[in-house]
């Protein structure tokens, strides 16, 4: 597989990814749980292992928290004010990405309430900032909310790496950087509210980082610039806009998360797999034609939870997404990878939400997405810009 280049950041041309001048295609996987497992010192040899897993299967991107805020564990303990041994193991995280040559994808807030997220900002401002707010969806309106976010984006991007020495926004195994997970304002269905917060935070990381590419964490909701495209949803909105929000100079590619199990929930089988078919082929198809930028499948998976549920139907639902993945890339389309959900360690059970994926106990899924990992890198080492 392909390892980290050097000082060479990722970059996007057209609707493509490039490394040192090369097209680059990814497949790799979310775990949230890195900088909390890596923090403490009998558990960090789990982000370790984990990486060594993927890496021995080809996998080269993770997507991860690079927030954490209030409540148990947190990196943020109250605006400004952070826990040290947390950031060293946001330090420790990206120095092993590093030596397992994988890319990371580092989200900065969270939509909802676990790790804090904007619940816990909006708390913030009430409780610090002597704030009157009646909605946790004013975390995209209020001045003094959206000062705490952009300092931590400051603290996060200007980190001196304690075990590296770089500074993250200087660090090109970070491979970019997500405004928001989920990013979600259903206050404000015509979308106008998200769409000046994006502008405005991503015009303020990118003042601070212009090394980095940015993502904005959407999960592909079509909103009011292009409504005959909405018949795409899965029969709701929720005030973001696929087409507006990533057509912005600031905003390097777009994502889009696929649960079709909650989405199209007490849908048959063949309605959720038809939408999966429609959803991914539509963002596809607008990322090269109208948006003219990458498109990555940042979040799928399907949950043990589930009804009906096998491995085997896990391992379909993968090849079936991967498959669209390769294609497009094979024929030139805008999809330049994938990060399923998720990937956990051994022996960590409690922290388990039905989607899990433990490689050494999961061999078929493995192969699965070895299999992906194999034609990926042949892509990667045949495509020149």
């Amino acid at each position: 597989m392909s390892g980290i280049n050097g000082s060479c950041f990722a970059e996007t041309r057209k609707h493509h990814f490039q490394v040192n001048g090369k097209r680059m295609y990814f497949n790799g996987f979310n775990a949230y749980w890195l900088m909390c497992m890596a923090s403490d010192p009998s558990t960090k040899t789990k982000v370790s292992d984990a990486f060594q897993e993927a890496s021995k299967i080809g996998m080269n991107i993770v997507r991860t928290w690079a927030f954490s805020d209030g409540g148990s564990k947190p990196l943020q303990t109250s605006p400004g004010v952070y826990n040290e041994d947390m950031f060293k193991g946001l330090d420790f995280v990206i120095s092993e990405a590093k030596r397992h040559g994988l890319y990371l994808i580092l989200s900065l807030v969270n939509n909802w309430d676990d790790f804090g997220g904007k619940k816990q900002y909006v708390q913030w401002a009430r409780d610090h900032g002597g704030q009157y707010l009646n909605s946790d969806d004013e975390f995209f309106s209020n001045a003094v909310v959206k000062g705490y976010y952009k300092n931590h984006v400051k603290s996060v991007l200007t980190r001196l790496n304690s075990i590296t020495g770089v500074a993250y926004k200087d660090d090109p195994t970070i491979f970019a950087w997500e405004l928001m997970n989920e990013p979600r304002c259903q206050s404000d269905l015509s979308g106008k509210t998200l769409q000046e917060w994006i502008v405005e935070m991503a015009a303020d990381i990118k003042s601070i980082d212009k090394n980095h590419l940015l993502e904005i964490g959407l999960e592909g909701f079509y909103g009011e610039s292009m409504p005959d495209k909405k018949q795409n949803n899965p029969g709701y909105e929720v005030g973001t806009d696929f087409i507006s929000n990533n057509n912005l100079n600031n905003v390097d590619f777009a994502t889009i998360h696929i649960y079709p199990d909650q989405w199209v929930s007490g849908g048959s089988p063949e309605a959720q797999a038809e939408f999966v078919e429609k959803w991914v082929k539509a963002h596809i198809e607008d990322c090269k034609a109208v948006l003219r930028k990458p498109l990555l499948i940042a979040e799928f998976g399907k949950s043990s939870w589930s009804t009906g549920y096998t491995v085997k139907a896990r391992d379909d639902y993968f090849q079936n997404i991967f498959n669209m993945a390769y294609e497009s890339a094979r024929s030139d389309g805008s999809c330049s990878g994938t990060t399923f959900w998720q990937v956990m360690a051994e022996g960590m059970d409690n922290w388990g939400d039905g989607y899990q994926v433990v490689l050494e106990q999961n061999p078929s899924t493995a192969a699965v997405i070895a299999q992906q990992s194999q034609k990926i890198s042949s892509l990667n080492s045949v495509m020149e810009i």
